[in-house]
């Protein structure tokens, strides 16, 4: 069936339908902006092999391990808040471009450490990069996406996120297993195995800055900026050529103002901020309230714990990152299908459900040298539900929020509050990375506990207050709001 038309009329004659080859430039537009992404979960995740090599490298306890590990999430915040002001002055793919250098200062900053705390900057600096990326990609490919193919396209963030994670595992796992002795152990080309791990994430970020140089501006940031003609250019390459003039008319209205966005302008009456920028904050919030990255940042020792050699924990760890990529597909099936909403609803309570197993079996194991050892069915009920918990989150939250968040504010705000929502989203994955070392030592059922009553309080939260926007329009969201868990127009605020 012939795709419809970007500006979403349904009478339109099946000749009007979108060339299939505006189609396809759209999706490989959306594919190089989201290999951002797939350095975002490299670069994140290439840490997990690395961590009990730098614990015996460095002498650190748990505590030190946690704010080594998490340090680069606090970069990630920061990177996050500037980038949304820093994009509307200079430019999506110019920041695209900064974050590719600051990824490759970064990985050969973090492969020469020579103490935890000269890591740790190289790690913040990488945090940086990671925390743009995270704003950018599903920025211009909102910006640049038709209606109809925009959730498709911007799950290809996520999809490269996971992807950029199963890279990472993987590499750490071959790594190690060529090395003498591990991740800790002497690599064959020389110098220690982990530093390779961090060495690796240069090739795919020289890669990303290469790739960046040759996609075309978003046409909603050349029209702020009067460039109507380079606007008109790469619409007409994404949508139906009779179509752009329409479309060019509307991104205008709907950029109403010359000058630059303020975080003033995301106030609202309530709480400070404008009603649709705290649902924004609160899906990042829940995302990673939720315990997603234990998994990807602590699974190999979390593994280690429970009774798995080395090897077998980082095997086991690449298992849960191939489950994380196909749960993904699902996503980019579904999304443009069956809405934005049910796939969040049926997430968290799926979450919720295979959470709520972990923490049984990890609260009820046997603790042998004050570590829980698993066996039995109680191990394998606790493996299962690992990976179908995985499955939940990458079918549904892992993309669907970055889904909204590229695409639920309005073109005036809708880089700054993206930065303030991703922003958000950091400072959580780095609360939850930063205590489950302390919670874990405590008890990993009390960890996972908790894990499983943010997954049912998110539940609550998207059924009661987070609006539908499968098929609207970028330039519709101009006054999106909460109304009984409905999208409601309202007077813009901006």
């Amino acid at each position: 069936m012939a795709l419809g038309g970007s500006g979403g009329r349904q009478d339109a004659p099946p000749q009007q339908a979108r060339p299939s080859h505006s189609a396809a430039t759209a999706m490989l537009l959306a594919g190089a902006a989201a290999l951002g992404g797939f350095l975002f979960g490299y670069d994140s995740s290439v840490i997990n092999g690395t961590v009990d090599a730098l614990k015996d490298r460095f002498h650190l306890n748990s505590v030190v391990v946690g704010f080594v590990v998490s340090a680069a999430l606090l970069g990630c915040a920061a990177g996050a808040w500037c980038a949304g002001p820093i994009s509307d002055r200079m430019g999506r793919v110019r920041v695209m471009q900064m974050a590719a250098i600051l990824f490759v200062i970064s990985s050969l900053g973090s492969a020469l450490a020579f103490n935890a705390w000269d890591l740790t900057f190289w790690r913040v600096i990488g945090g940086l990069a990671i925390g743009a990326a995270s704003v950018i990609a599903p920025a211009y490919i909102a910006e640049i996406s038709p209606a109809d193919l925009r959730g498709r396209l911007g799950s290809l963030q996520q999809m490269a996120i996971v992807l950029g994670i199963f890279a990472a595992l993987v590499v750490d796992y071959i790594i190690a297993h060529v090395s003498d002795g591990g991740a800790g152990g002497d690599f064959p080309w020389g110098g220690t195995a982990w530093r390779w791990m961090f060495a690796s994430a240069i090739i795919p970020a020289v890669m990303y800055g290469v790739i960046a140089t040759t996609i075309p501006e978003s046409p909603r940031y050349l029209v702020k900026k009067k460039q109507l003609a380079r606007a008109r250019q790469v619409l007409a390459k994404v949508m139906n050529r009779g179509d752009v003039d329409v479309k060019l008319s509307e991104i205008v209205r709907s950029i109403a103002s010359d000058r630059p966005v303020h975080l003033r302008d995301l106030r609202g009456a309530r709480l400070g901020l404008m009603p649709i920028v705290w649902v924004g904050i609160l899906l990042s919030v829940f995302q990673q309230f939720v315990g997603i990255n234990v998994i990807f940042y602590y699974s190999s020792s979390l593994w280690q714990a429970v009774g798995f050699s080395e090897n077998d924990a980082m095997l086991t760890s690449v298992i849960n990152s191939i489950v994380n990529v196909v749960s993904t597909l699902v996503a980019i099936a579904l999304v443009d299908k069956i809405g934005r909403k049910p796939l969040l609803l049926a997430g968290a309570a799926g979450m919720a459900i295979t959470l709520g197993l972990m923490t049984i079996c990890f609260a009820t194991a046997p603790v042998v040298d004050d570590e829980p050892h698993l066996s039995g069915a109680a191990g394998t009920t606790a493996l299962i539900a690992a990976n179908l918990y995985v499955v939940a989150f990458a079918a549904t939250w892992g993309p669907v929020v970055w889904v909204m968040l590229g695409e639920m504010f309005n073109n005036f705000i809708r880089a700054s509050a993206l930065a303030v929502a991703a922003a958000a989203q950091w400072i959580a994955n780095w609360i939850i990375t930063t205590t489950f070392p302390g919670l874990s030592g405590v008890s990993l059922g009390l960890a996972y506990g908790v894990y499983t009553a943010f997954a049912l309080l998110a539940f609550f939260f998207v059924l009661r207050n987070v609006p539908e926007t499968k098929g609207r329009e970028l330039e519709d969201m101009d006054g999106l709001t909460l109304h009984g868990g409905r999208a409601a127009k309202v007077a813009d605020r901006t």
